[in-house]
């Protein structure tokens, strides 16, 4: 667990406050997730926030409740862990689980039409500790409108590490750090950069003091950066539907199964015996590896192939259950 320090609660407020609204009317309300001893919260808070603060940690819950009792109705803090959003177990759920459900009823949050505007902001330090799956995790479910995403395009303002960042932002070529993640977070996401803070501005609750910083041989990773992903208006067009999304999302990362192979190679082992043919029309080069592909390539084949009598979404269909049960 992270703790910012204030210095960095005030950039953070900074940069949350762009795009929060002309004018001195009120904030956006701003789900913060993992608040801890309640540094960034304060200082949200002083910013003129309305703030629900999603706190897994007992500790830290007893003194953001004395906080909220303070104020009037401008803090609400909720027991629950947002890395635990509607998981997939029977019966009640027992927190820190929670139902996005009973958690955007609580927040007086409605759905929203994808295309609308955002109906809500979220911010928290993602934890270092399967940093990479929580983030697959949130891919899947903007791709599906599934969890939070039922309720529309809610954007995210996180902190990062600044390796998982660079994979994020790859281009095309980069075959040791683009990948399947970053084709999905480039397509449904639009990435913003607010800012990068190194570590040694955070504290931390492990008893030795020190800071388990993730190792990075292939990427720098010196900074935490605090990363805006608001999900793309325009992602569900032409013929990827959230319907079908699990089925694209696998055709891509079979893809990257090996990054240098040829795609025509990758066409055939599908049993595409018209793959020349595929590719002459989406004007995309025989010999194209699939690290070289754009991520809208990626978008205009798979329509491509769900107009082709030779493709079924069926092909996927063991792959899509079983990476969604160990997602969730």
């Amino acid at each position: 667990r992270f703790i910012a320090c204030p210095q960095l609660a005030r950039t953070v407020r900074r940069c949350l406050q762009r795009g929060a609204g002309p004018g001195p009317g009120p904030q956006p309300l701003l789900l913060e997730f993992a608040p801890g001893p309640g540094i960034l919260t304060r200082s949200l808070l002083d910013a003129g926030f309305r703030v629900v603060a999603l706190e897994s940690n007992l500790d830290f819950l007893k003194d953001l409740q004395s906080l909220e009792s303070t104020l009037d109705g401008q803090l609400k803090v909720i027991h629950g862990d947002f890395f635990r959003l509607d998981p997939l177990a029977k019966g009640a759920l027992k927190p820190p689980a929670v139902s996005s459900e009973k958690l955007f009823e609580t927040m007086g949050v409605a759905a929203v039409p994808w295309r609308a505007d955002v109906p809500l902001k979220v911010f928290g330090i993602v934890p270092q500790q399967l940093e990479r799956n929580r983030l697959w995790r949130l891919l899947f479910a903007m791709y599906e409108c599934s969890s939070i995403y039922k309720y529309g395009r809610v954007e995210l303002n996180l902190l990062l590490s600044e390796k998982e960042y660079t994979v994020l932002t790859a281009k095309p070529g980069k075959s040791k750090i683009y990948q399947a993640l970053t084709v999905l977070a480039q397509l449904g996401y639009e990435i913003e950069l607010l800012h990068k803070e190194p570590w040694a501005s955070f504290a931390t609750n492990l008893k030795n003091g020190g800071l388990a910083i993730p190792k990075a041989v292939q990427v720098p990773n010196d900074h935490l950066c605090l990363v805006r992903l608001t999900p793309q208006q325009h992602l569900f067009t032409g013929g990827l539907k959230p319907s079908n999304a699990s089925t694209f999302i696998f055709m891509v990362k079979q893809s990257f199964a090996k990054p240098k192979s040829r795609l025509t190679d990758r066409l055939n082992s599908w049993s595409l015996d018209s793959c020349d043919t595929l590719l002459k029309a989406l004007e995309i080069p025989k010999d194209a590896s699939m690290c070289n592909l754009y991520p809208e390539d990626y978008k205009r084949l798979f329509e491509a192939l769900q107009n082709s009598d030779m493709f079924g979404e069926t092909f996927f269909h063991d792959e899509v259950l079983a990476s969604t049960r160990t997602m969730n």
